[in-house]
């Protein structure tokens, strides 16, 4: 099972705001695996503001099963914080 958090953060946040991801599910995952004895990862999708992401967020997506693209995750996550940006505004 995999806990996946996406976010957007400024570039030089990205590999921080990774590691506060991990810490803050850190007790889900444990309370998961003791409950439903289910091998359960997180995976903090974070992407920076002009799409840069860290070099442990391909090992991540590794781990996951299936193909995943980073360039598209990249698009995507961007395409929706400028949505997003747009209805704020």
């Amino acid at each position: 099972m995999y806990i996946i958090d996406v976010a957007i953060s400024g570039d030089r946040n990205v590999i921080k705001k990774e590691a506060e991801t991990v810490l803050k599910y850190k007790d889900h995952v444990v309370e998961i695996q003791h409950v439903w004895d289910v091998k359960t990862e997180v995976i903090p999708a974070t992407v920076g503001a002009t799409g840069t992401i860290s070099k442990s967020f391909t090992k991540y997506l590794r781990n996951m099963h299936g193909k995943h693209k980073i360039k598209e995750l990249q698009k995507t996550v961007l395409g929706i914080a400028h949505k997003i940006q747009k209805i704020l505004v």
